[in-house]
């Protein structure tokens, strides 16, 4: 009996000891982690289990290696590993996993986190891995939105935006600057570049100018393997915190994908991001913050942009140039494949346009004559915001 409550007032210190240090006092997260697998052998798989322990982690380590500290679940094979990690979750026995691979729902993504190697500011990046909507733009506003929770569970009260300059970002800006207008609040970043805006540059990538920054999930994986490996060649993932955990609207569970390239440092710096998102409370704030955006409006912001997105016609109807003229005016925030039927718009209306490449993106080129009248008819046909 005196020793069953000398184990709980140890117990107690040690929780409290690791609250001053986390700034957390709750108990200490559990996580497991999937060891087979690893192109660097399951060797450093456990030496990230051990790295993160000594950080106040309990580590469930799924595999055929033992440590002291960690708390080894004997698997066969790494088939066998993803099935009791399955379990582990599925019981409530661990918060949270981090594995090499998981087949996610559509409307769920990862947001990933990495060290930017132009200032070392960390930065999330939404998304990396699987899908948040089949439709791009949809799933790049979504990624926003995911993005947010992940950094507000990770401590950043009002962390900013910036949209990477892919295909789709102009649109994906205007949809969520109208969610903004509506009541949904969104701090978006400035582009250190001297032209400014949310649509960030590769120097913003490289500067880490916001703290989140949404992109498409392909490009986002390419982002966080090179920021990781840039060091290495490529071969060994050395810093960050990896692909990041799923985020879905309504989804429960807690999974943080890792490479099979990544090194033992970021397999450790994602136990700890999984620690960080358990002890934020993550699933509450991704109910407070898909409840917010659904009280803004997004849903309906989608759906009229699905609407208004015009049909391919059967037949190309064919549009003359006016005369020439010259084009001293450059009118900026319209994508790339919509480039020309914005340029043929402009002739319809007997306005003579060019199509350009500017150094913030896709531009048309009109004369200073017909600049304001040409801005008109793209914001009308839906061009530009």
């Amino acid at each position: 009996m005196a020793q069953n409550i000398q184990k709980m007032i140890a117990e107690t210190f040690l929780e409290m000891a690791n609250g001053i240090e986390s700034g957390s006092y709750g108990k200490r997260p559990k996580i497991a982690l999937t060891g087979m697998g690893s192109e660097h052998g399951e060797e450093n798989s456990m030496q990230a289990a051990l790295m993160a322990a000594k950080d106040g982690v309990d580590v469930y380590y799924i595999g055929t290696l033992e440590a002291e500290g960690v708390t080894t679940v004997k698997v066969k094979d790494d088939e066998e590993g993803h099935s009791k990690m399955e379990e582990l979750l599925a019981s409530g026995e661990v918060d949270a996993a981090v594995t090499m691979h998981y087949p996610f729902p559509i409307g769920v993504s990862t947001v990933g986190r990495v060290v930017t190697p132009g200032k070392g500011k960390e930065m999330f990046i939404a998304n990396t891995t699987g899908t948040s909507s089949t439709d791009r733009i949809e799933g790049m506003v979504k990624n926003a939105i995911y993005g947010i929770i992940a950094a507000k569970a990770c401590g950043y009260e009002n962390p900013s935006i910036g949209i990477l300059n892919v295909d789709g970002a102009r649109q994906t800006e205007s949809i969520l600057k109208e969610l903004a207008d509506k009541g949904y609040p969104i701090n978006f970043a400035e582009s250190a570049r001297a032209d400014g805006g949310c649509v960030m540059r590769g120097n913003d990538l490289l500067q880490g100018t916001p703290d989140i920054m949404v992109t498409d999930s392909l490009t986002g994986n390419v982002l966080v393997k090179m920021m990781s490996a840039f060091s290495t060649g490529g071969s060994y993932e050395a810093t960050g915190y990896g692909y990041g955990p799923g985020i879905g609207e309504g989804y429960d569970r807690l999974v943080m994908i890792i490479s099979r390239a990544s090194g033992a440092p970021l397999i450790a710096g994602a136990i700890k991001y999984a620690a960080q998102l358990i002890r934020g409370g993550v699933f509450e704030v991704a109910s407070k913050e898909f409840a917010a955006a659904s009280k803004a409006g997004l849903k309906g912001l989608l759906d009229a942009r699905k609407a208004a997105a015009k049909p391919a016609a059967a037949e190309a109807e064919e549009v003359k140039a006016p005369p020439a003229e010259v084009v001293t005016e450059a009118i900026a925030g319209i994508e790339v494949m919509d480039l020309e039927d914005g340029v043929q718009a402009l002739w319809k209306q007997n306005i003579y346009a060019e199509s350009g490449m500017g150094c913030t993106g896709p531009i048309i080129r009109v004369s200073e004559a017909n600049l304001e009248k040409a801005c008109e008819i793209l914001k009308a046909e839906g061009f530009i915001s």
